[in-house]
């Protein structure tokens, strides 16, 4: 046997507009939240899809983003350059040039499959937004256009700090330890050579002889007051006074 439903409260007349009355009035107190675009510009979520940029130097022409596409919304032309070799008597070689890069954004749906699927790193989420035309045909925008964009594109997130460093950035990092070293390295050595030749320099240099300069004085008594310089130490000695009757006898 069913249970019997509980009885319901009577309903007042008018307290359901009450209620929308008092959601109104709790709204109109609050501080407004609206953003007066185009004056003050969103702060947009760094992973935001905004539009594509391309980094054409990256771009080899591979043709692996437009074969990729859901929907067909990029158009790539390009031709063969012969390239002379630089080794004399090497090979020439060819490589593919690019002539032109347009995405059809009227027909892109922003699903990002080129941007994952290039091997080079040519194409980069931006998160420029701005770009709205009054006829859809100048939806399609060349290369020049999607190289202004590449410049909007903000820097990477940091690397997680537990994260293995990348291998091209240890690589660097090597090389340039060694050659640093290598130079410090010629630096000392070069800086020894002046040492022992400014030190060979020095005991080649012959030294200057001593000189003897014995001066002698006298009175006219006859007596003479003079200095000698001992031979075997160099030092002047004062010499001794004549005696005036060694002369007479």
């Amino acid at each position: 046997m069913a249970e019997p439903l509980p009885p319901t409260r009577p309903r007042i007349p008018g307290s359901g507009l009450a209620k929308g009355l008092a959601v109104t009035l709790r709204t109109m107190t609050k501080k407004t939240v609206t953003a007066q675009y185009p004056d003050a510009q969103p702060e947009l979520p760094p992973r935001s899809r905004g539009v594509i940029g391309l980094f054409e130097e990256n771009c080899t022409v591979c043709m692996l983003c437009a074969r990729e596409c859901p929907d067909w919304c990029i158009y790539i032309d390009s031709h063969k350059e012969t390239v002379p070799s630089a080794a004399p008597g090497g090979r020439e070689r060819s490589r593919n040039v690019l002539d032109r890069f347009a995405i059809d954004f009227s027909l892109c749906m922003y699903c990002g499959i080129c941007i994952e699927v290039c091997p080079f790193d040519a194409l980069f989420w931006s998160p420029e937004f701005e770009y709205a035309e009054t006829d859809i045909h100048e939806l399609t925008h060349e290369r020049d256009k999607l190289r202004e964009w590449m410049w909007t594109v903000p820097a990477p997130p940091a690397l997680d700090p537990g994260a293995e460093e990348p291998k091209e950035l240890a690589a660097a990092r090597k090389t340039a330890d060694k050659l640093a070293a290598e130079a410090a390295t010629a630096a000392t050595a070069a800086e020894a050579a002046g040492l022992a030749a400014q030190t060979a320099d020095q005991a080649v240099q012959p030294e200057p002889p001593a000189r003897d300069t014995p001066t002698t004085t006298g009175t006219t008594t006859g007596t003479t007051t003079g200095t000698t310089t001992d031979p075997t130490t160099g030092t002047p000695e004062p010499s001794k006074p004549s005696d005036p009757q060694d002369g007479a006898s």
